[in-house]
């Protein structure tokens, strides 16, 4: 996979060389090009932005600075990420997308945005995304890049040196994660549980499916209305039961 990242300040994703990303960009099975968006200016002053038409606050990035860079790294298969408050979620199923694609590249505004005419040209030049982080505002789009590239790559085959770690992790499954352990056994009067030292690999497995459902009743209720009842067996019924949080999920009865 080659993803292009286009921005101002381009020692913002310096971190992205680091631990299993910068790996996994060392072994050749990532390849991330890191640009600055003033290099595709004209004039002496490297200009990116001007004041928004019809009045405001702020700065709007130009869309002739914008469409010169795009131009030169978007191919016919590429897949453009705008990151906005304005756009769909990150959540790991749209990073599961993400990840079978053959080429992304993450355009990172600043200021109040980027002209709203780079994102209405390449939804129909080629494909583009608006991606958000959350509900909350940050000061550009390079915060969600570096997000998105690490959630991406640990996707990509080898990266992740246990492919088990990414079955069982939070949203994997629709599920959070369970709570994890490891020594010594006992830490400030707190244990370590019971069952997962007692080598029983089922019962190990089935709290672990428990612990899951609960968390995710307790925490993020929302997921749960997501699953399809029928993937539930008997044994996630009855973990479920006496939750809140699987109201209107589960039937107690069976």
């Amino acid at each position: 996979m080659r993803i292009d990242v286009v921005t101002i300040f381009p020692g913002y994703t310096e971190p992205l060389g680091l631990s299993l990303v910068g790996k996994a960009v060392r072994d050749g099975r990532l390849d991330l090009r890191v640009h600055d968006l003033r290099d595709w200016t004209e004039d002496r002053h490297r200009t990116v932005d001007d004041t928004p038409v019809g009045g405001g606050a702020g700065m709007v990035m130009r869309p002739d600075v914008w469409g010169a860079a795009l131009d030169d790294l978007v191919t016919a298969d590429s897949h453009v990420l705008l990151p906005s408050p304005a756009g769909r979620v990150l959540d790991q199923s749209l990073v599961e997308a993400l990840a079978a694609e053959p080429h992304l590249v993450i355009a990172c505004g600043r200021y109040e945005g980027i002209d709203a005419r780079v994102a209405e040209h390449y939804a129909q030049a080629a494909r583009l995304t608006e991606v958000s982080l959350g509900d909350y505002v940050v000061n550009g789009g390079e915060v969600a890049a570096l997000a998105i590239v690490e959630a991406v790559a640990r996707l990509l085959p080898g990266v992740v040196g246990n492919p088990q770690s990414l079955v069982e992790e939070s949203h994997a499954d629709g599920l959070l994660e369970y709570p994890v352990y490891t020594r010594p056994p006992v830490w400030r009067g707190r244990e370590v549980p019971a069952v997962l030292l007692s080598g029983h690999h089922g019962q190990i497995a089935r709290w672990r499916r428990d612990q899951a459902l609960r968390r995710t009743a307790a925490r993020r209720p929302d997921l749960l209305a997501r699953l399809d009842p029928a993937t539930l067996d008997e044994a996630d019924r009855a973990a479920l039961a006496d939750l809140d949080g699987a109201d209107g999920l589960v039937d107690p009865s069976g």
